[in-house]
C-alpha cells in the first residue's frame, strides 16, 4: 500500500497493480520510499476529472529519466481503467515521457484508457480526493488558489524490488 497524506485534507491509500503496470508502480513506490513527493503539491486540479501532483521541478528536484508508458497505444497490455480513484502516470504527448508526475481520477474518464498508464487504485480516502477536487482553482492553468501540499507519501507492505528499467 502507498499512502499520501495531504496537509489539511487527510490521507489516501492506494493499492499498486504490478501485473498491469510493473514499471509505473515500481517507479511510484521508489519515489515515495525516497521521500521525493514529500512537500510537493497537487498543482493541477480539475473537478469532475482529476487531481495531478508530483512535479518536482518547481521544488528544484526531479528525476532525470523517463519511464516506458505502459498503455495499449504504446504496445503494452494494461487492463486498468481510468475510473474514479485510479492513479495513473502523467506525461507529455511523447508516450515514454512519464517521470514523477501522477494523477488521480476524480470521475470516470475511461476515454484515457489505452493512452495513459494507470498503475493502481484508491483503497481509502475518496472523501479526501473529493475535497481536493473541490478547491477553488485559477481558470488559466487549473492550479489551486491555495497550495494543496503533499505532506508525506510512504509505503507499507509493498515489495522492495529493483528500480524499474528506465528509458
Amino acid at each position: 500500500m502507498v499512502f499520501i497524506k495531504v496537509k489539511n485534507y487527510g490521507t489516501m491509500s492506494f493499492a499498486m497493480d504490478y501485473d498491469n503496470a510493473p514499471i509505473s508502480a515500481a517507479n511510484f513506490v521508489y519515489l515515495a520510499r525516497a521521500g521525493f513527493y514529500d512537500g510537493l503539491t497537487f498543482h493541477r486540479i480539475i473537478k469532475g476529472f482529476m487531481i495531478q501532483g508530483g512535479d518536482g521541478r518547481k521544488a528544484g528536484k526531479g528525476p532525470n529519466y523517463c519511464i516506458k508508458g505502459e498503455f495499449a497505444a504504446n504496445g503494452v497490455n494494461n487492463n486498468l481503467s481510468h475510473v474514479r480513484g485510479a492513479i495513473s502516470m502523467a506525461r507529455t504527448y511523447i508516450p515514454d515521457s512519464a517521470d514523477s508526475q501522477f494523477f488521480i481520477v476524480h470521475k470516470d474518464s475511461t476515454y484515457l484508457d489505452g493512452q495513459y498508464a494507470a498503475f493502481g487504485h484508491i483503497v481509502d480516502g475518496l472523501d479526501v480526493l473529493d475535497a481536493i477536487a473541490s478547491v477553488p482553482t485559477n481558470k488559466r492553468d487549473d492550479s489551486p488558489r491555495t497550495p494543496v501540499i503533499i505532506e508525506k507519501a510512504w509505503v507499507e507492505d509493498e515489495p522492495i524490488g529493483d528500480f524499474p528499467k528506465i528509458r
